[in-house]
């Protein structure tokens, strides 16, 4: 029997993470790359701002699309618990891990980036959902 609100959390945590890799390459990695080579930690000439050394743009650039592959597993483990029979005590622990590793996230993008960034309220849809099953 397919619970519904599981595969739709599934489905909604595999867009944010397709959604965080594309638009993260294009409108945040597309412009570091393009600023030329980092000074030795300086502010650049005209800018208020300190360019990233190569090694930390690459360790940003890394640990971004790690949080993508992780929506991207977590997707597949509530797509799995949504579709197929299993044992209930195990599947509802996977289920409220998941749920409450979104809503923590979702909480955390909040107040980091007070409302501003659209991906706290996906991450607390998809927390809803899942407990909802």
């Amino acid at each position: 029997m397919t619970n519904t609100a599981l595969t739709l959390a599934a489905a909604g945590l595999a867009l944010v993470g397709v959604a965080h890799s594309v638009l993260g390459e294009l409108l945040l990695f597309r412009s570091l790359r393009t600023q030329g080579h980092p000074t030795a930690g300086r502010v650049e000439p005209g800018t208020a701002r300190q360019v990233l050394h190569t090694p930390h743009l690459r360790i940003l650039w890394g640990t971004w699309h790690v949080a993508s592959v992780l929506c991207w597993a977590l997707s597949a483990l509530l797509w799995l618990l949504g579709t197929a029979p299993w044992d209930a005590a195990l599947g509802a622990w996977a289920a409220d891990v998941v749920g409450l590793a979104t809503l923590a996230s979702g909480v955390l993008l909040f107040f980091a980036t007070h409302g501003r960034h659209p991906a706290w309220c996906a991450l607390l849809v998809i927390a809803a959902l899942v407990w909802w099953r």
